[in-house]
């Protein structure tokens, strides 16, 4: 009290800006983890209100089907992937290799995280369903490391460190030979060890700079 006057109080039971946005997470956490049990069809909304302590009105004033709800968890683990370009460029110190083995290492390592490995399972499975998923995922995810490292080797044509080459094309094969087969291998519950991983990181680094040596 000061001055006499009570502070005044939120009303019972009303949440925050905070905490509705923090449930509204909850909800879509939830959601992507019973589509995952359950399947796209078999999981219900009721399912995944009652998971989260709410009612299936709460939730239908927010999404209008279940279709909605699971675009929308998808959609918020996809944007959990996306690196930042900053978090790129300071990836970038200079040395091609160094360089690629580090962008190498953060998205193997990116799919290893608990929203990794569910975002992948969950194209996996529903990709057919809802083929945007994988397109989405690609071209807000993806798509603009394999650019980042496309300038990276556009910058080493240039200076003569690397033959000149079709840029783009070689950044999207070397992504794709590197970390296709370890996603797989993390995707289906076989986690390589540290040195496995750094072996085929180097490796992989050494064969691109090789194939694409000035001659």
């Amino acid at each position: 009290m000061q001055n006499g006057v009570a502070p005044t109080r939120r009303g019972a039971g009303r949440p925050t800006r905070e905490q509705a946005e923090a449930r509204h997470e909850e909800l879509l956490d939830t959601a992507l983890d019973l589509f995952l049990e359950r399947g796209f069809e078999l999981a219900t909304i009721e399912m995944i209100a009652g998971r989260v302590n709410m009612t299936k009105r709460t939730v239908y004033a927010r999404y209008p089907d279940k279709a909605a709800l699971f675009r929308a968890a998808v959609q918020r683990a996809i944007e959990r992937q996306i690196v930042p370009q900053a978090v790129l460029e300071g990836l970038d110190n200079g040395d091609l290799a160094e360089t690629l083995e580090a962008i190498a290492r953060l998205r193997i390592t990116q799919v290893a995280t608990p929203n990794g490995l569910r975002l992948q399972r969950i194209i996996n499975t529903e990709s057919y369903r809802f083929p945007e998923i994988f397109t989405t995922s690609f071209e807000q995810s993806g798509r603009p490391v394999i650019e980042f490292v496309a300038g990276v080797l556009e910058r080493a044509v240039a200076d003569g460190t690397i033959a000149p080459t079709n840029p783009r094309l070689a950044a999207s094969v070397f992504m794709s030979m590197l970390v296709s087969g370890p996603v797989r291998t993390i995707v289906s519950g076989h986690m390589p060890t540290q040195n496995e991983l750094d072996e085929r990181i180097q490796f992989s680094v050494r064969l691109l700079l090789d194939g694409l040596r000035p001659r």
